[in-house]
């Protein structure tokens, strides 16, 4: 399952507080966008692992669009912290990259469902 969890019925909640409080104001659509998109591969934790390619296929743009898009993620930070994280992962047997590990943070105001 490399892109992330694809159960039906799997939902991303998205908090009120999170467009009341100006957050989705000053973070802009684009970054919305992103965050939207990497969030319906996260797991309950928040963690996901989603393809360049695949975040450029849902987000409609080419894939180093779609690295710009992340990348600016990853700088937004709301109220000081950020509300993405990502680490680069190795793959110890042949000595490159393997993936990118994206954590969407409590303070993103979204969060995995199920039911």
């Amino acid at each position: 399952m490399p892109d992330g969890p694809q159960a039906p019925d799997i939902f991303v909640k998205f908090y009120v507080d999170a467009v009341r409080s100006g957050m989705v104001r000053d973070m802009g659509a684009e970054k919305l966008q992103t965050l939207l998109v990497l969030a319906s591969f996260m797991d309950a934790d928040g963690r996901c692992y989603p393809s360049q390619y695949k975040i450029a296929e849902l987000l409609g743009v080419a894939r180093e669009t779609a690295n710009r898009r992340v990348n600016a993620l990853l700088k937004y930070r709301w109220h000081g912290e950020p509300i993405v994280t990502a680490v680069k992962t190795r793959d110890p047997t042949i000595q490159t990259w393997a993936n990118t590990v994206y954590t969407i943070l409590p303070a993103s105001g979204v969060r995995m469902g199920s039911g």
